[in-house]
């Protein structure tokens, strides 16, 4: 299982990979469609590639609550953690 710094590293990459967001823009409490300038669309790509990177099944759904970094690496940390 990944601790949560692991988690927010990995998400960290992702997003200065794949949407190009500054680094030192990114934090625990940053808003994904506010600050990070993320939209719908992103979101979605977003949701794909993590799939693909935790190998985990992410619904949709369960990410419509997500608004910030924190919000990512807790779902993730749950996903992460055994039933």
């Amino acid at each position: 299982m990944q601790s949560k710094e692991e988690i927010l590293s990995m998400l960290t990459e992702l997003l200065v990979d794949e949407f190009e967001i500054p680094t030192e823009d990114i934090s625990l409490d940053a808003d994904l469609y506010g600050e990070l300038d993320l939209d719908s669309i992103d979101a979605v790509d977003l949701v794909v590639r993590l799939r693909e990177i935790t190998g985990k099944k992410i619904a949709p759904e369960s990410f419509k609550q997500v608004r910030t970094i924190a919000d990512i690496v807790e779902a993730l940390a749950e996903l992460a953690t055994p039933a």
